[in-house]
C-alpha cells in the first residue's frame, strides 16, 4: 500500500519558493541557455506509512542526483499543486513530482516535460478504479446497471475515487459529466463518502448500492479483515491509473536535462524503492511522451483539466 497511499504534497518551502522574488527571469536567455544552473530545487513524495524513512530514503537519492550532477540539490515537502506550478513558472523550482493533470498545466505554463517514472515489473498490480456493489446484489452488473442506484464517489478531489470513475462514466455511457453528480440524473442519488474505505464498507454493510474505490484500498480492507472477499463484486473498473511522473521545468539547458535524466536513471538503491514504492526491483524509466495521453484525455472529457489542481 505504500505505493497507493501516496498524496503528493507542496507546502512550507515551496510557497516561499514561489513567492520568491522573480530576479531569474531578467537573466540573459541565451546566456541561460547555455550555462547549467548552480543548484537544482526538487519537490519531493512524503510517505504517510512513515515520513521519518521515507525522508532518509529521499535523502539518498538527492545526494546520488548532486554527485552525478556535480551541483547542489535541495529538496522540499509540502501542500498544494498550483503552488508548485507556479513555482515551476517563475523559475523557482525546477523538478516537481506530478499527476496527469498537474503535468497537464505545468506544461502550459511552465513549458514542463516529462522526465522518468518508477517501472515496475511486467505482471505488478496495477493501480485503479473498481466500480462495485454489493456481492448478493443480482440486479446491478454492469456500469449501465448502475442507472437509479444510490452510489457513492469518495470526494470531488481524489483521482481514484471521483475523477477517474467520473471519466470512465461519461466515455463508457455517454453521460453529460456536467450533471453526473446530480441526483436524478442518472444516479438516484449521489454521495460523497470522504474516504475510500467508507465507499467500500458502505457497500459492504449495504449503505450503498454501489460506490467507486480504488482496487488497492479494496483489497488492502479484505487483507485486513475489515471485509469479506465475498461481500462485494466488481461490475466495472477505469483504466489504469499512472504513476506520478518527475516532470522538469522547460527552460533548463537540454543538456543539463538530459543529464539530470540520466542520473535519475543510474540511481539503483534497493532500500529506497522498497521504502518508497513498496518493491525493491523498480527502477527510474525514461517517462515516454504519451505516458498520460489516456489520462488527459479522460480528464478532458470532464472539464477537469482547467480546474485549478488540488
Amino acid at each position: 500500500m505504500k505505493k497507493f497511499s501516496k498524496v503528493l504534497a507542496l507546502a512550507g518551502m515551496v510557497t516561499m519558493l514561489a513567492a520568491c522574488g522573480k530576479s531569474d527571469n531578467t537573466k540573459d536567455a541565451a546566456a541561460s541557455e547555455q550555462q547549467w544552473p548552480e543548484k537544482l530545487t526538487l519537490v519531493q513524495m512524503p510517505n504517510e506509512n512513515d515520513p521519518t524513512v521515507t525522508q532518509s530514503m529521499h535523502t539518498q537519492l538527492r545526494e546520488h542526483l548532486s554527485e552525478e550532477l556535480g551541483i547542489e540539490v535541495v529538496e522540499h515537502q509540502g501542500g498544494s499543486y498550483a503552488v508548485g506550478i507556479e513555482a515551476l513558472a517563475s523559475g523557482n523550482l525546477d523538478v516537481l513530482l506530478a499527476t496527469p493533470m498537474s503535468y497537464y498545466q505545468a506544461n502550459k505554463v511552465a513549458d514542463a516535460e516529462l522526465l522518468v517514472t518508477p517501472a515496475f515489473p511486467e505482471g505488478v498490480f496495477k493501480y485503479y478504479t473498481s466500480f462495485i456493489t454489493h456481492a448478493d446484489n443480482d440486479e446491478i452488473n454492469s456500469l449501465a446497471d448502475l442507472k437509479g442506484t444510490n452510489f457513492a464517489f469518495v470526494n470531488a478531489a481524489s483521482s481514484s475515487g471521483y475523477l477517474y470513475p467520473k471519466g470512465t462514466l461519461v466515455q463508457e455511457l455517454d453521460l453529460d459529466s456536467n450533471r453526473i453528480e446530480q441526483s436524478g440524473y442518472f444516479f438516484e442519488n449521489v454521495t460523497f463518502s470522504e474516504s475510500h474505505p467508507n465507499s467500500v464498507i458502505g457497500v459492504a454493510m449495504g449503505d450503498f448500492e454501489a460506490a467507486a474505490a480504488a482496487r488497492a484500498v479494496i483489497d488492502s480492507l479484505i487483507e485486513v479483515g475489515q471485509i469479506q472477499e465475498d461481500d462485494i463484486k466488481e461490475i466495472g473498473r477505469s483504466i489504469d491509473i499512472p504513476d506520478p511522473s518527475y516532470i522538469v521545468r522547460g527552460n533548463l539547458p537540454d543538456d543539463f536535462v538530459d543529464a539530470l535524466r540520466e542520473a535519475f536513471l543510474s540511481f539503483d538503491n534497493e532500500e529506497y524503492f522498497e521504502a518508497i514504492h513498496g518493491d525493491k526491483t523498480v527502477r527510474f524509466q525514461a517517462t515516454p511522451e504519451n505516458f498520460y495521453e489516456d489520462s488527459i484525455e479522460m480528464l478532458s472529457k470532464i472539464n477537469a483539466l482547467e480546474e485549478d489542481a488540488e
